[in-house]
């Protein structure tokens, strides 16, 4: 009997959510035997790391069938077509189709490449997972794609243009989710601040957030995952506001604190609306906290540009810092500006990310000797609202469940948490 089909993830949590769709597509058609690599093109790295294990995985797997999907495929299905170990390249769209995962399709086609114009796809459907595997939290996707043009990033090409998931069909996924037992619930795609412009009435992000929760009123926890600040809109702020049962953390699109870089970079803000923005946000929710994306030693970048960005974690308090060291993707403008010194790129990296730890510890010092409700990912660890990991001995709780935690101390990366009296 053969093997079920293995999906290898990279990336988002976008494409996490995917391969749970494929997954399920895979098992319902019968496809076994095959593994299914769903990769990441935000850079150059990415790329290579799926590389790396699509020839690990001939090697070990001689005879299993190898498919490979995601953003670095669709972008560049030619350069993973001509690897020796692949069998099939399949595009973003069609991978979310179920008749891609046939047996017939997937197994016996003589294709090598199935990759159509992704700017062409106008629609984005609502595939329901009835829960994520492993996880204590569902993903949701309720848009892909992105109409911006940042000029270092290829993903648009990888995913096409904006486009939404209709709310009702979003509430329907929730609330099966939340009969499924889950407790927390994100929502995700690629540029979730952009949602609904594309639907009748252009309802926002914070009028789907608002409409979830009302109509699903059992779920405890709804989360958004990375935003840009500069397009939230009115209804989302008063939702941070009013209602507790969305999560006092939000992960912000950031990428400079330079004025001159975020114009080169085709931004649509500029560091004195990521402050205010911040300081708004903790105006109307006190115990918000923010996490956010930075490059690093991006094309034409001084040390004085670079500074901008070191001051900037501080003026709008962050704590998680996600940091990339810049890297030139071919077929990006920024690949054509003049580029920093790769030792250069990475010493900026170093010291973003030690004033990222910095931030860290701040905030768990703030947070010691307080009781928050924390929902387990494991026997081991859980995540309060802020999304602070806590960890606990073995036996405390079950994945799953949210229990009161007592924070009683820290290692500067998570909390030791104890059941409260």
């Amino acid at each position: 009997m053969n093997k079920p089909t293995e999906i290898v993830t990279f990336g988002c949590r976008l494409n996490a959510y995917e391969s749970e769709v494929m997954k399920n597509h895979a098992e319902a058609a019968g496809l076994e035997g095959a593994i299914v690599f769903n990769t990441c093109a935000v850079t150059n790295e990415a790329v290579r790391q799926a590389r790396q294990a699509i020839r690990k995985a001939r090697r070990e797997n001689p005879a299993a069938r190898i498919i490979v999907t995601g953003c670095a495929a669709q972008i560049n299905p030619e350069e993973f077509a001509e690897m020796g170990e692949v069998d099939l390249v399949i595009g973003n769209a069609e991978k979310m189709e179920a008749r891609s995962w046939t047996p017939a399709l997937a197994l016996q086609s003589n294709e090598r490449i199935r990759v159509n114009d992704i700017m062409s796809v106008r629609e984005t459907a609502g595939h329901l997972v009835q829960g994520l595997e492993g996880r204590s939290r569902a993903f949701v996707q309720v848009q892909n794609g992105c109409d911006h043009r940042c000029t270092f990033c290829i993903i648009p090409y990888g995913r096409g243009n904006s486009r939404s998931v209709p709310a009702g069909e979003v509430v329907a996924e929730v609330r099966k989710l939340v009969e499924n037992g889950y407790r927390e619930v994100v929502l995700t795609g690629v540029d979730i601040t952009s949602y609904g412009g594309d639907l009748p009435g252009t309802p926002s992000l914070g009028n789907l957030s608002r409409r979830i929760l009302k109509l699903v009123p059992e779920l405890e926890r709804l989360r958004l995952s990375s935003i840009d600040s500069i397009e939230a809109d009115d209804e989302l702020l008063r939702l941070i506001a009013e209602e507790e049962r969305l999560m006092p953390h939000l992960h912000l699109s950031l990428q400079s604190g330079d004025d001159m870089i975020l114009k080169r970079m085709k931004r649509r803000h500029l560091r004195a609306d990521s402050i205010a923005f911040c300081q708004e946000a903790r105006r109307l929710r006190p115990d918000i906290v923010f996490g956010a994306d930075f490059i690093a030693g991006f094309p034409t970048e001084t040390d004085e540009m670079f500074e901008n960005t070191m001051r900037l974690a501080d003026e709008c308090e962050l704590t998680w810092l996600h940091v990339f060291p810049y890297s030139p993707r071919p077929g990006t403008p920024a690949a054509k500006m003049p580029q920093v010194e790769r030792g250069l790129i990475k010493s900026r990296a170093e010291r973003l990310r030690a004033k990222g730890a910095a931030r860290v510890q701040a905030h768990l010092d703030a947070g010691l000797g307080l009781t928050r409700p924390v929902l387990m990912e494991s026997a081991l660890l859980g995540r309060t609202h802020q999304f602070t990991p806590v960890r606990v001995a073995d036996g405390i709780a079950r994945p799953g469940d949210i229990v009161n935690l007592h924070l009683a101390r820290h290692d500067g990366q998570s909390f030791e948490g104890q059941v409260a009296a």
